[in-house]
């Protein structure tokens, strides 16, 4: 919701003692679990439970393929595996809250349920000296954690669906300076998936003084009447923002009332955004200090990466090259000029390299460019307009679908790109860059990443760059394997692409 939607959407400020109402009060049941929430925990537990029996089944279909006196034993995996399987993933956290609905922790928990299970069965199988069919082992438990993986994900995807209508949401108390609570009041508005509906703030000074007044948001005080603040809104989750007026003992006694209304505290520092899972905490004579580690942008994830990025180029060209060779016959066909666009980009470290995409422009863009350069819609120094006229209908319809991208799995598999990164900026725009902008330029640019499915070019600049350097400072190969995943909806339902 912009500015401009939440101010219209208002319905009348109403001052009553301490409260500030702007906008209907909501109203769901005080912490507990809520119902969405138990039928999701259901889901993934039946779904996991038919991931062990599709393991099994397939693994004595492939190993044995018939019933006898020998194989009877395995047979009874179909009703072993998937207890054993629910165990594993028990063991590595894989059902714990705070790893499911949003990021790759989830994921990453089921491949250590899968490892660590294989790896008892091999311990106890050779210890014991029980003889097992190594090939039954290495297909079910393998299958087991794919299907987990992908009921997992479907779920998740179901989950956020809802959540797009305002479904499935977790009420929410900040807790901050005001410019900090409506800051991050538009950033969980835009990313709806986090499940995350602000229904109050308590601020340092009791009265709003501006910021909030864009929002439909209440303010309920000041910092010593929080319990109070989520009692009142059915609260089920308090956010805190840094502020120095909050420290350790303040969090503390906020957490003691708070535990037996089962209501999540999350503290969000500033250092989240910077560090993020690079932090640890480390006693110095007793006392914890929170130690930073540097970003690692180099090294055998480095390599790994790189050749994840070549393999997987190569391959989806291969799979796509009749799709490839049609576009390039309709963009022949519908204008004048050649099938592709070649470009300067800087990549890594700042070197420059020659970007290729499919045309989707008339011949003469550059040179209509100043013609329309007045009805810039972006907020950078790129130009962006959603009718463009320069755009042929071919054009249109290869951006809505981003299929003019493709021709840059040729650049990641000449090593200029790859397939997750910041994205790959004009010379024009690298000049125009800020000190802390240039932290892009440390990893190769990508043909998708955070900002492709965060809301393309409908993002504001600064949310842009923001991704992109989240991105570079928290990148794993996890989450690479997320964002292809995240790129292929973002794909499918062409929001911003223009």
């Amino acid at each position: 919701m912009t500015v401009t939607e939440a101010r219209e959407s208002i319905q009348g400020i109403e001052t009553r003692g301490r409260v500030y109402s702007i906008g209907p009060q909501a109203s769901r049941p005080y912490g507990g679990q809520p119902a969405w929430q138990r039928k999701y925990f259901a889901g993934i537990i039946g779904s996991d439970v038919a991931a062990g029996v599709l393991g099994a089944a397939l693994a004595f279909a492939a190993r044995f393929g018939h019933l006898d006196g020998h194989t009877r034993v395995y047979a009874l995996s179909l009703v072993a595996l998937p207890a054993v399987w629910l165990f594993a993933l028990g063991l590595s956290r894989a059902f714990e809250k705070r790893y499911l609905f949003v990021g790759t922790e989830e994921y990453q928990r089921v491949v250590h349920a899968a490892v660590g299970l294989t790896a008892v069965v091999a311990i106890v199988s050779y210890g014991l000296e029980v003889p097992t069919s190594r090939v039954f082992v290495l297909i079910a438990i393998p299958t087991a954690a794919a299907f987990s993986i992908t009921a997992r994900f479907a779920w998740r995807k179901w989950l956020h669906r809802l959540r797009r209508s305002g479904r499935c949401m977790k009420r929410v108390v900040l807790v901050g300076h005001e410019s900090s609570v409506a800051a991050l009041i538009v950033q969980l508005r835009r990313e709806h998936y986090h499940g995350l509906n602000v229904v109050a703030a308590c601020l340092p000074t009791e009265r709003p003084r501006g910021a909030l007044l864009e929002f439909n948001t209440r303010v309920r005080g000041s910092f010593d009447r929080i319990a109070e603040a989520v009692a009142a809104e059915r609260a089920d989750t308090v956010i805190v923002l840094s502020c120095p007026e909050i420290d350790g003992q303040a969090l503390r006694r906020l957490a003691w009332k708070l535990e037996r209304s089962e209501v999540d505290l999350i503290v969000a520092s500033a250092l989240v955004d910077v560090a993020g899972d690079r932090t640890t905490v480390r006693p110095v004579d007793g006392l914890p200090m929170l130690h930073l580690d540097h970003a690692r942008l180099t090294g055998v994830r480095r390599v790994a990466k790189d050749a994840v990025d070549r393999l997987g180029a190569a391959l989806m060209l291969l799979l796509l090259s009749p799709l490839l060779l049609g576009a390039a016959f309709l963009i022949r066909c519908g204008s004048p000029g050649p099938a592709l666009f070649k470009q300067e980009r800087i990549g890594k470290d700042g070197q420059p390299f020659t970007i290729w995409k499919f045309r989707t422009m008339y011949t003469d863009a550059e040179r209509r460019l100043a013609e329309i350069a007045h009805l810039n819609e972006s907020d950078g120094v790129l130009f962006k307009m959603k009718d463009d006229p320069r755009i042929t209908p071919v054009g249109k319809y290869l951006r809505r679908f981003s299929i003019d991208e493709f021709p840059q799995l040729v650049n990641v598999l000449r090593g200029d790109m790859s397939l997750v990164g910041p994205r790959p900026p004009l010379a024009v725009e690298v000049a125009a860059y800020e000190s802390d902008m240039r932290r892009r330029l440390a990893v190769k640019p990508g043909m998708t990443g955070l900002w492709q499915v965060s809301g393309r070019s409908d993002l504001p600049w600064e949310e842009a760059v923001r991704l992109d350097l989240r991105y570079v400072e928290h990148w794993t190969l996890s989450l690479d394997f997320v964002i292809l995943l995240r790129t292929v909806t973002a794909i499918l339902r062409p929001q911003g692409a223009y």
